[in-house]
């Protein structure tokens, strides 16, 4: 028997509902990701202009709420930081 069927072997397993996933790092984690003027558009309800080139970053809560946009990564960090959230990036 290798260790990974011992591991699979005594392992538990939880199913977990869409909400009970969505909830995991609930008021600890936020997640910043790179996003295009579009989808920017579509999270404030507006149009944003930007220069061509220019980055966006967004911070969403763990449950996939979004908290915060900026113009750089650092920012995006800053801002979860300072609600007390360990910021994660998203690809």
């Amino acid at each position: 028997m290798t260790d990974n069927e011992t591991i699979n072997s005594t392992a538990k397993w939880t199913v977990l509902s869409d909400s009970e996933f969505a909830a995991l790092g609930g008021g600890h984690l936020a997640y910043v990701r790179e996003i295009d003027s579009e989808k920017a558009t579509s999270l404030i309800g507006k149009p944003v202009a930007v220069e061509p080139g220019t980055h966006i970053f967004a911070v969403y809560g763990a449950d996939g709420e979004p908290l915060a946009i900026t113009d750089s990564r650092a920012a995006a960090i800053a801002n979860a930081e300072e609600h007390e959230l360990m910021p994660m990036n998203v690809h």
